[in-house]
């Protein structure tokens, strides 16, 4: 599969950092290069915005078109029914202020630090930091290259979609379209589950409208389970190769029940949100991982959190030594360092 073909199919790669879409198509893809998707980002024909969960995805352009409608309830409980952000927007009215920032970041891209100033210049009795973060929220922003390009990467710098593509964001809200997407990629699956990849509420409303042009199963707990009717159902008994995942990836954060990937584990480096890089065995989580140093003196640090046999040893080490020759292409490929729960790498 081509990379904008994955990252479509998965309905975008979280890009907390932003190597991290890289690490995620290289355990996924065959023969993949690091530069075919940087090199889609220059072209604008990927793009990193603001999505699902209110967190950073790398999506294709269309995509981002037409994804950022459909989750923006999700960034608007975000800004105006938390506490960290309601206060500040309170009483405000926002239209002026979102103006000035959509004429300022389509102008040319500019950073949050930009918009504050530009935002307390104008309105000084105002919270410019929280106007700021609601430009960002409210308006289809996105980020700018050279922000995500592999072994080069900036500062966040925000304009908008139709300003960096030329394309006009969808004036589809509805998720109906974006939760087949969702289960092609990770059904079958729950309610439950859409609502935690993509922290929308309010879905089961859409599943009903959806319900003839799905098939349903029952999970060993009873719960109904949602897919697509012509995906494929596994058996378990297929082999699930050794596989080194980035950070907050899509295969941990995409159900609400994480025991399908994540055994009961005592460790507290995964948080309750996975945020470690993880190495899988047999389809599991079953220790975590982290490239270390830098240039050609950089290797990967593995740290077991299951007991593992010789040959799971040997297989996490060929991943993580192919992981390591696309990360540092100088590095030496032997470079794998496996550490104790007690030590250091």
């Amino acid at each position: 599969m081509a990379p904008l073909d994955a990252v479509e199919h998965l309905v975008g790669l979280q890009a907390q950092n932003a190597w991290s879409p890289y690490h995620a198509l290289h355990a996924r893809l065959r023969d993949f290069d690091p530069l075919d998707l940087s090199d889609a980002l220059e072209r604008r024909a990927a793009v990193r915005m603001v999505l699902m969960r209110g967190t950073i995805h790398l999506v294709t352009a269309r995509d981002a078109a037409a994804l950022r409608p459909v989750v923006q309830p999700v960034l608007d409980r975000e800004l105006f029914a938390t506490r960290t952000w309601g206060p500040g927007v309170a009483g405000v009215d926002l239209e002026p202020v979102l103006a000035l920032a959509r004429t300022l970041v389509e102008e040319r891209p500019r950073s949050m630090q930009e918009l504050r100033a530009a935002i307390g210049e104008r309105w000084p009795d105002l919270d410019a930091g929280t106007l700021a973060y609601a430009a960002r929220n409210q308006l289809p922003t996105l980020q700018a290259t050279p922000r995500g390009l592999w072994n080069r990467s900036g500062a966040v710098r925000l304009t908008t979609i139709r300003a960096w593509t030329g394309l006009d964001v969808s004036d589809v809200t509805a998720p109906d379209e974006t939760l087949l997407r969702y289960l092609r990629a990770f059904g079958p699956a729950t309610v439950g589950d859409a609502s935690a990849w993509s922290r929308l509420t309010g879905l089961r409303a859409a599943f009903e409208r959806l319900r003839p042009r799905l098939r349903t199963f029952r999970d060993e707990r009873g719960r109904e389970l949602f897919d697509v009717p012509d995906a494929p159902i596994l058996t378990g008994d297929e082999i699930a190769p050794v596989r080194l995942l980035p950070d907050y990836d899509n295969a941990l954060l995409s159900h609400q029940d994480r025991s399908r990937i994540i055994p009961e584990l005592d460790w507290p480096e995964l948080g309750d949100n996975i945020t470690a890089p993880v190495f899988l065995v047999d389809g599991f989580v079953a220790g975590i991982w982290k490239p270390v140093g830098k240039g050609p003196a950089t290797s990967i640090a593995l740290r077991p959190m299951v007991v593992l046999d010789g040959a799971d040893r040997a297989a996490v080490e060929a991943e993580a030594s192919a992981l390591l020759a696309m990360i540092e292409p100088a590095a030496d490929p032997g470079a794998i360092r496996w550490w104790r729960a007690d030590a250091g790498p």
